[in-house]
Protein backbone atom coordinates (compact mmCIF):
# COMPACT_ATOMS: atom_id res chain seq x y z
CA UNK A 1 0.00 0.00 0.00
CA UNK A 2 1.26 3.45 -0.81
CA UNK A 3 0.40 5.76 2.13
CA UNK A 4 2.31 5.58 5.40
CA UNK A 5 1.10 6.40 8.89
CA UNK A 6 1.20 10.13 9.53
CA UNK A 7 0.49 11.10 5.91
CA UNK A 8 -2.12 13.87 5.72
CA UNK A 9 -4.83 14.21 3.11
CA UNK A 10 -6.54 17.49 3.89
CA UNK A 11 -7.66 17.32 7.53
CA UNK A 12 -7.30 13.51 7.62
CA UNK A 13 -4.25 11.80 9.09
CA UNK A 14 -3.52 8.25 7.97
CA UNK A 15 -3.16 5.77 10.86
CA UNK A 16 -2.55 2.59 8.86
CA UNK A 17 -3.77 0.28 6.10
CA UNK A 18 -7.05 -1.65 6.27
CA UNK A 19 -7.06 -3.41 2.91
CA UNK A 20 -6.67 -3.20 -0.83
CA UNK A 21 -8.46 -4.40 -3.91
CA UNK A 22 -8.45 -3.98 -7.65
CA UNK A 23 -9.78 -0.41 -7.61
CA UNK A 24 -8.49 1.05 -4.38
CA UNK A 25 -6.58 1.02 -1.15
CA UNK A 26 -8.35 1.62 2.16
CA UNK A 27 -6.81 3.15 5.27
CA UNK A 28 -7.86 3.89 8.82
CA UNK A 29 -7.48 7.62 9.41
CA UNK A 30 -8.30 10.34 11.91
CA UNK A 31 -10.51 13.30 11.02
CA UNK A 32 -8.59 16.02 12.85
CA UNK A 33 -11.46 18.52 12.61
CA UNK A 34 -14.13 16.32 14.18
CA UNK A 35 -11.83 14.04 16.21
CA UNK A 36 -13.22 10.80 14.82
CA UNK A 37 -11.91 7.71 13.07
CA UNK A 38 -12.78 7.31 9.40
CA UNK A 39 -11.95 5.04 6.48
CA UNK A 40 -10.21 6.59 3.49
CA UNK A 41 -10.23 4.91 0.11
CA UNK A 42 -7.68 6.14 -2.42
CA UNK A 43 -7.27 5.52 -6.10
CA UNK A 44 -3.84 3.84 -6.30
CA UNK A 45 -0.99 5.52 -8.16
CA UNK A 46 -1.00 2.94 -10.97
CA UNK A 47 -4.62 3.90 -11.78
CA UNK A 48 -4.49 7.64 -11.08
CA UNK A 49 -3.58 8.61 -14.65
CA UNK A 50 -6.21 6.38 -16.29
CA UNK A 51 -9.33 8.40 -17.16
CA UNK A 52 -11.64 5.35 -16.97
CA UNK A 53 -10.43 4.56 -13.42
CA UNK A 54 -10.92 8.16 -12.32
CA UNK A 55 -14.42 8.20 -13.81
CA UNK A 56 -15.29 4.95 -12.03
CA UNK A 57 -13.95 6.33 -8.73
CA UNK A 58 -16.09 9.47 -9.12
CA UNK A 59 -19.12 7.36 -10.05
CA UNK A 60 -18.59 5.28 -6.92
CA UNK A 61 -18.58 8.46 -4.80
CA UNK A 62 -21.79 9.74 -6.41
CA UNK A 63 -23.49 6.37 -5.98
CA UNK A 64 -22.52 5.99 -2.32
CA UNK A 65 -23.62 9.56 -1.55
CA UNK A 66 -27.05 8.91 -3.07
CA UNK A 67 -27.73 5.88 -0.84
CA UNK A 68 -29.04 5.84 2.70
CA UNK A 69 -29.28 2.37 4.21
CA UNK A 70 -28.12 0.88 7.52
CA UNK A 71 -25.98 -1.70 5.69
CA UNK A 72 -24.10 0.82 3.55
CA UNK A 73 -21.37 3.03 5.00
CA UNK A 74 -21.88 6.77 4.74
CA UNK A 75 -19.68 8.94 2.55
CA UNK A 76 -18.37 11.91 4.55
CA UNK A 77 -16.11 13.69 2.08
CA UNK A 78 -14.20 13.49 -1.22
CA UNK A 79 -10.95 15.16 -2.11
CA UNK A 80 -7.74 15.29 -4.04
CA UNK A 81 -4.31 16.25 -2.79
CA UNK A 82 -0.97 16.02 -4.58
CA UNK A 83 -2.54 13.82 -7.26
CA UNK A 84 -4.14 11.43 -4.72
CA UNK A 85 -7.91 11.10 -5.12
CA UNK A 86 -9.73 9.96 -2.00
CA UNK A 87 -13.12 9.14 -0.51
CA UNK A 88 -13.71 9.55 3.23
CA UNK A 89 -16.23 7.09 4.62
CA UNK A 90 -17.69 5.99 7.89
CA UNK A 91 -15.38 3.48 9.58
CA UNK A 92 -17.23 0.26 10.39
CA UNK A 93 -15.58 -2.10 12.83
CA UNK A 94 -15.99 -5.86 12.53
CA UNK A 95 -15.00 -8.69 10.28
CA UNK A 96 -14.82 -8.42 6.53
CA UNK A 97 -17.59 -9.84 4.38
CA UNK A 98 -15.10 -12.34 2.97
CA UNK A 99 -14.24 -13.60 6.46
CA UNK A 100 -17.91 -13.76 7.43
CA UNK A 101 -18.84 -15.82 4.37
CA UNK A 102 -16.21 -18.42 5.27
CA UNK A 103 -18.49 -19.39 8.17
CA UNK A 104 -21.49 -19.95 5.90
CA UNK A 105 -23.95 -18.10 3.67
CA UNK A 106 -26.09 -15.16 4.66
CA UNK A 107 -29.81 -15.72 4.36
CA UNK A 108 -32.15 -12.91 3.34
CA UNK A 109 -35.60 -12.30 4.80
CA UNK A 110 -37.23 -9.10 3.64
CA UNK A 111 -34.71 -6.31 4.06
CA UNK A 112 -32.62 -8.13 6.67
CA UNK A 113 -29.79 -10.60 6.39
CA UNK A 114 -29.29 -13.46 8.82
CA UNK A 115 -26.38 -15.76 9.40
CA UNK A 116 -26.93 -19.44 8.73
CA UNK A 117 -27.06 -19.90 12.53
CA UNK A 118 -30.08 -17.61 12.81
CA UNK A 119 -28.45 -14.49 14.25
CA UNK A 120 -29.28 -11.17 12.57
CA UNK A 121 -26.39 -9.53 10.75
CA UNK A 122 -26.18 -5.88 11.73
CA UNK A 123 -24.13 -3.01 10.43
CA UNK A 124 -20.68 -3.19 11.97
CA UNK A 125 -21.45 -6.48 13.71
CA UNK A 126 -18.94 -9.28 13.75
Amino acid sequence: MSLSAGTKLGPYEIAGPLGAGGMGEVYRARDTRLDRSVAIKILPAHLADKPEASERFEREARTISSLNHPNICQLHDVGQQNGVRYLVMELLEGETLSDRLKRGPLLRSGDRYWSAGGAPVRRGAS
